[in-house]
């Protein structure tokens, strides 16, 4: 007889066992060139061009308009004007297309920020495979990264709840400032 778990018991448990980033603070950020939208207009995205602006924070989200991602994407829209004060640049990265990720920059991330696509390579560079599909499209874990304008990471938050990584990447980047 099969058992299944229920799904707050499977939440919990998700939460309970913290996931690993391979990318630990001091690592080197894979630098990447890619597609993704500001305000639905598809834009390039290269990282290397964004740090010379300063730090940024790099935030993969498992998939466009799904509950979580949506209001992570709402948040990091409101603190934007927090994060351009301590001087960074948030990019949003996922595994879905460019056509997607337009819609969703103009909708759920109010043309504040870009949202771009994150290719096998970059998913593989940054650790961030979930291992499964959502609506038969890959999707990555939930990570934030705080990149340096050197290139280094200074902080992950690596957490399947987006509860956190508005504010903690704030917090970093707000530490990162004021040295």
């Amino acid at each position: 007889m099969r058992r299944f778990l229920s799904l707050p018991l499977v939440a919990a448990l998700s939460l309970a066992v913290p996931a690993t980033a391979a990318l630990a603070p001091g690592a080197r950020a894979p630098d990447f060139a890619t597609r993704g939208a500001v305000a639905g207009k598809v834009i390039a995205v290269k990282l290397s061009e964004q740090l010379k602006k300063g730090p940024v924070v790099l935030y993969f989200f498992p998939a466009a308009f799904t509950g979580g991602c949506n209001a992570e994407a709402h948040a990091f829209a409101e603190a934007i004007p927090q994060f351009q004060a301590a001087g960074a640049t948030v990019i949003g990265m996922s595994a879905d297309d460019v056509e997607t990720l337009s819609r969703f920059s103009a909708e759920k991330c109010a043309g504040k920020f870009a949202v771009a696509s994150a290719g096998p390579a970059v998913v593989k560079g940054y650790d961030v495979a979930l291992g499964k599909e959502v609506a038969g499209r890959a999707v990555t874990k939930r990570t934030s990264y705080v990149i340096d304008r050197n290139g280094r990471m200074v902080f992950v938050h690596d957490d399947m709840n987006p509860a956190e990584h508005v504010s903690q990447t704030l917090a970093a980047v707000q530490k990162l400032k004021a040295r």
